[in-house]
């Protein structure tokens, strides 16, 4: 019986070894752009194109273009292209994302590669690029709110259940994670073994609109992946030093920027991450969690709190100089 056990065992290591052999791989020797303190004096080209292997680009918006310098990934099978999010800036004059896009698509029969343009979430920093697409032939772009998402992938049971995109030989996996917006998907790559997260997961803040959904993504993501090969966890923006300090929320310069990849091991400590999260502001080693929502509820009770206060404080000043300069009454 413990013969039977160690040769099952061998075997599955074998199985494991022949997936991870399988894995095609990449580089990410990259320097990205560090944008410019002067946008004004300096021009820095407004897309930066990384060829990660010849069926894999990492694509970013200058800084100088859009302070939230955001990721986007082509993925190339054999019938099919799929671009994850399309960037901040609407503008081809200003960001010529379709046509360098369209650019690297092989082109089959005399015409370019169909290409569908997905999101990991609809917020528009993500998507603000897809009208360069929308009159583009043989080009499909999925809509980024929930029914969009659940119809085009097939959920049945947001946000339970994987799906799958066919690019050819080429399975992407898709994986509901909401938290830090109700519809956002991240997607595994089988071919290379990479997982693009969105902000769902990136080096440095993690923006958390509901807490609970965030944490059974975590541990939904952390599941899916705990038996497949991960090469590099790859998120929609990079907000680290070289130190671990955040970076300036809006700063157009980053001179010692954090490499973009996180390793697997981010991916299945998330959940222990996100334990320790308040529901409204926390740290924990790279990770900056706060909600957006219930910061600003928080400014605006401060800040009526302030003008009530302010509206008395006006109100006592002026019924005391009335009382300091009032002209007394005289006798007859």
């Amino acid at each position: 019986m413990k013969r039977m056990l160690y040769v099952l065992l061998a075997f599955g290591s074998l199985l494991a070894g022949v997936a991870s052999a399988q894995v095609a791989t990449g580089s990410m020797d990259v320097q990205w752009d560090a944008g410019a303190a002067d946008c004004n004096a300096n021009h820095p080209r407004p897309l930066q194109v990384h060829r990660y292997n010849e069926r894999t680009y990492i694509l970013r918006e200058s800084l100088c273009a859009t302070y939230e310098g955001p990721f986007m990934y082509l993925l190339i099978g054999d019938s099919k292209a799929l671009l994850i999010d399309s960037g901040d800036v609407s503008e081809a004059q200003k960001m010529p994302l379709a046509s360098t896009v369209m650019s690297l698509l092989p082109t089959v029969g005399g015409a370019r590669l169909p290409l569908i343009v997905v999101h990991t979430h609809g917020h528009l920093d993500h998507r603000s690029g897809d009208v360069q697409f929308a009159s583009l032939p043989q080009v499909t772009i999925v809509g980024t709110d929930l029914a969009h998402v659940t119809e085009y992938f097939g959920f049945s049971h947001w946000p339970d259940g994987i799906a799958q995109v066919d690019l050819g030989n080429r399975i992407v996996d898709v994986v509901p994670t909401p938290g830090h917006y109700a519809s956002h998907v991240s997607y595994y790559d089988r071919a290379t073994g990479l997982v693009f997260t969105g902000d769902f997961l990136l080096p440095g803040r993690l923006i958390i609109d509901d807490a609970d959904a965030d944490r059974a993504s975590a541990a939904r993501m952390a599941d899916f992946m705990r038996t497949r090969p991960v090469t590099y966890v790859l998120g929609g923006h990079i907000e680290l030093d070289r130190n671990g300090q955040t970076l300036e929320m809006g700063s157009s310069y980053h001179p010692n920027e954090r490499a973009l990849p996180l390793g697997k091991d981010a991916l299945m400590n998330l959940p222990t991450v996100l334990a320790s999260y308040n529901g409204f502001y926390g740290q924990n080693g790279m990770f900056v969690m706060y909600s957006q929502t219930r910061m600003l509820q928080c400014l605006g009770v401060i800040a009526v709190v302030l003008l009530i206060g302010m509206a008395f404080g006006i109100r006592w000043f002026v019924r005391r100089r009335r009382h300091r300069y009032a002209t007394p009454e005289v006798a007859t």
